[in-house]
């Protein structure tokens, strides 16, 4: 089995659909990673992942916006094609087994995200957790989301 994880920024909030009677949550990570070239030259790559997470629990939907800093676990994918432009292109998709938000909800994250709290644990402190099996929801039923 190979395993992909993945810290990074969600490029969009989130997408919820329903496909044969299943529900996927689609969203889009991107890791910036700063480097310097042959030349000296200071450069920068951004690497996206597309994510596809199978749950019945949509609830961490509502979490999944723009900016948000995540971390990603899954079953990485990599599918070939041919650009608009005529040019071989590649995406990285990972089917999501866990989900993690990280960070506090700042305001460049969007007043509508919410925080995520315990009743025994500070806002800030809580990273929720949510984990799936591909075909069935693990012991994390007990979360709201």
């Amino acid at each position: 089995m190979i395993k992909l994880q993945v810290i990074g920024n969600l490029g969009k909030d989130c997408i919820v659909k329903e496909v044969n009677g299943k529900n996927v949550i689609n969203f889009s990570v991107a890791h910036s990673e700063r480097y310097k070239d042959a030349q000296g030259n200071q450069k920068e790559r951004t690497t996206w992942v597309e994510c596809a997470y199978w749950t019945d629990k949509t609830a961490v939907a509502q979490y999944l916006t723009k900016g948000r800093t995540v971390f990603a676990e899954g079953t990485p994918e990599a599918d070939a094609y041919t650009n608009k432009e005529g040019q071989a292109a590649a995406t990285l998709r990972m089917r999501v087994q866990t989900v993690q938000l990280l960070g506090g909800n700042t305001e460049s994250q969007g007043a509508n995200t919410g925080n995520v709290s315990h009743a025994t644990a500070s806002p800030s402190t809580v990273q929720p957790v949510v984990r799936t099996t591909p075909e069935t929801v693990s012991a994390a039923d007990d979360l709201p989301f």
